[in-house]
């Protein structure tokens, strides 16, 4: 582990604590993403954070009139402090950190789930409820349509992968006459 990454999980365990006593974690992990992706989503933004030219007090002063009543203190007071401190650029790993910390506490797991077609809420209920029993946590589903699959699903949970497609049954029945031949 870099010491880049056990300082962004620093940042991100002192956050998590904050947003657990407050009772806001799912709502500053939600705040706390939306930022990493307008940083990482756009290059002016992330180009002005990291530039040496801009004062610090600049790059404070904009982040708190840009983002002071769409970010909550905690997140606000994270950020400002990772830029005063010369960490602008561990923001992705802070959100990553941020993550891992939720996922153990509250036993919440993020799914990727891969399908022909869209899933309804209903189905994405089914799903969660289905693989959050295998895997013993709360699954989040996001479901990624992926037209080469045939059918079936394809379930993919931290670096676990369920792969219940079409498309995978018939690899893998390939590969077994492949052996035989």
């Amino acid at each position: 582990m870099s010491q880049d990454t056990v300082v962004a999980k620093r940042y991100a365990k002192a956050l998590f604590e904050v947003a657990e006593q407050q009772q806001k974690v799912t709502e500053t992990e939600q705040e706390l993403r939306a930022f990493v992706e307008a940083v990482s989503g756009d290059a002016e933004i992330r180009d002005f954070i990291h530039s040496p030219n801009v004062t610090e007090s600049v790059k404070l002063q904009v982040l708190a009139g840009s983002f002071e009543n769409k970010l909550s203190a905690p997140v606000l007071s994270t950020i400002k402090l990772m830029i005063q401190r010369g960490r602008a650029d561990l923001f992705s790993a802070l959100l990553d950190g941020y993550l891992a910390i939720q996922e153990d506490k509250l036993g919440v797991a993020d799914a990727k789930v891969f399908s022909v077609y869209a899933l309804s809420n209903e189905e994405k209920a089914t799903v969660a409820e289905q693989f959050g029993a295998r895997v013993n946590k709360t699954i989040r589903v996001e479901n990624i349509v992926d037209p080469e699959l045939l059918g079936g699903l394809k379930v993919v949970i931290g670096d676990t992968m369920f792969d219940g497609s079409v498309a995978g049954k018939l690899e893998r029945l390939e590969k077994s006459f492949n052996r035989r031949v």
